[in-house]
């Protein structure tokens, strides 16, 4: 394979007052940069000429330096077809070593990570597995794609200045208006663009409102079971976890007052409480805003599946209720349409706006260009409305298979809950069966269920198993169910 580029970008330079030659200087500089594997074996040098020019020296020079390394085995080619880095090179050359550098092996150097060890979400975390049932994959039908790419050809073909300078880190104003005309109608969201601030998606906001929020060892109310990447994101900035039991009617206020009445946050999925899929009750809605206005604490809103409700309008949301300025809204793209679009978006009190924008700033200078102008055109001709009814009845429908394999094949074994919103069901299991051991059984079958019991931190586990079904046909949804069947059988 030939790499053509990389030599181009590289730093050539000599040194007329050194003391070497300069055809030495060129020979050890080439020589350095191929053992250190900054050009890799196929990598294609400038021509003499060309090397000569950019240093100023005599073409000379250049020819005596390159056949040196072609002698020595480390250049090959031949006139007419350019000079090349040996492709007969073996693939561990020794690297140069830095003076000073330490001489123990990398392997003897163990990276010292701090107390709240991230390398253990790596495998729980992985949503790029493509085998039923895991609840990280989604669809995207013909048309969407279809529609994408033409708005896509369309914002690349009047390629402006917009995408060659610095923008706004809040956002373009086509896209927040989008977004805030969006919410307003479907969310019931009390907001203007102004108050839009574009993420990365609801993970980036959450990072953001850590920041701009709390400091280490301010109490923060979780749900119990929760979200744990947001779980993670708050232990990270040293706070203290209050978890705070889900029942019935959602989160339980009056159990989080007792626990933690000064907290400094509540983080709440009121809409669709991950992952039991239960929604937060009028009276407790009230009670946590009452709770947030008396303490002058923040109530963080995590709406991010509000769009595929499958019986009935979607809930307004929390913020929609707040007039007192308490809530911090959060939302995102990447379940509504494909998570490799990255975008979300957070609406923010007028009091943070000033502090939000000016972290997302220095987190990530700005949104991606390109992605705004293609969204905010997909929302603005009312594509995004047409996905979301195309995909809620397909998403329904895939529901609704899942349901009815499961009830022929476990039925008696699990109960199964049928959600009315989401893109994942939860099946409970009996008190003496294992979802740990049911998850790892099902994964050897090429099945992906994930275990609810490890999504608790203080309350008792109740064991039970998440399916998401929003990424899968249903010819695949029935042969998986299959194959669970078996496992749940042998438990």
């Amino acid at each position: 394979m030939r790499r053509k580029g990389w030599a181009d970008l590289y730093d050539w330079r000599v040194e007329r007052a050194s003391r070497p030659p300069i055809f030495r200087q060129i020979y050890l500089q080439i020589r350095s940069a191929i053992l250190s594997g900054a050009f890799p074996a196929g990598t294609k040098l400038p021509s003499t000429r060309e090397l000569a020019s950019r240093l100023a020296v005599a073409r000379a020079s250049v020819v005596s330096a390159y056949e040196q390394l072609f002698v020595e085995g480390y250049l090959s080619g031949k006139v007419g077809s350019g000079t090349y880095v040996s492709s007969d090179l073996p693939q561990a050359v020794e690297r140069v070593q830095p003076k000073g550098a330490s001489r123990f092996p990398a392997k003897a150097r163990q990276l010292e990570l701090r107390p709240q060890g991230f390398n253990e979400f790596v495998e729980s975390t992985l949503q790029s597995d493509e085998r039923p049932f895991n609840p990280g994959r989604l669809l995207v039908d013909a048309r969407t794609v279809e529609i994408w790419r033409k708005l896509t050809n369309r914002a690349l073909r009047s390629f402006s200045s917009s995408h060659t300078g610095y923008t706004d880190p809040c956002g373009f104003t086509e896209l927040r208006t989008a977004i805030c005309e969006y919410l307003r109608a479907g969310r019931g969201v009390q907001c203007d663009p102004g108050q839009i601030i574009v993420t990365a998606g609801s993970q980036q906001a959450v990072d953001i409102a850590i920041r701009v929020l709390l400091k280490a060892n301010d109490e923060v109310w979780v749900e119990d079971p929760g979200y744990p990447l947001t779980n993670r994101a708050l232990a990270a900035a040293g706070v203290k976890l209050r978890p705070i039991p889900v029942d019935a009617q959602g989160v339980n206020v009056s159990e989080g007052i007792r626990r933690a009445p000064t907290a400094r946050a509540a983080v709440v999925t009121p809409s669709h409480q991950y992952p039991t899929g239960v929604v937060l009750s009028m009276a407790r809605r009230l009670e946590l805003l009452a709770w947030a206005h008396k303490t002058r604490g923040w109530i963080i809103e995590d709406d991010y599946a509000s769009e595929f409700r499958y019986s009935g309008r979607p809930l307004a949301s929390l913020q929609g209720l707040d007039d007192g300025n308490r809530v911090i809204y959060f939302g995102t793209f990447n379940k509504t349409l494909f998570p490799g679009l990255r975008i979300g978006y957070a609406v923010v009190p007028r009091s943070l706006l000033g502090a939000f924008a000016s972290t997302r700033y220095l987190m990530d200078r700005q949104p991606p260009s390109l992605n705004q102008i293609v969204l905010a055109e997909f929302m603005r001709e009312g594509y995004l409305a047409a996905h979301i009814r195309r995909m809620r009845t397909l998403y329904c429908d895939q529901r609704d298979a899942l349901v009815a394999e499961l009830t022929r094949r476990v039925g008696a074994a699990v109960m199964i809950q049928n959600p009315d919103q989401g893109m994942h069901l939860i099946a409970y299991l009996g008190d003496g069966q294992s979802d740990v051991d049911i998850e790892d059984a099902a994964r050897r079958k090429d099945v992906i269920v994930r275990a609810m019991s490890r999504l608790y931190k203080a309350a008792r586990p109740r064991p039970a198993l998440m399916l998401g079904f929003a990424g899968y046909p249903r010819q695949m949804i029935i042969p998986a169910v299959a194959r669970l069947a078996q496992v749940i059988a042998k438990q």
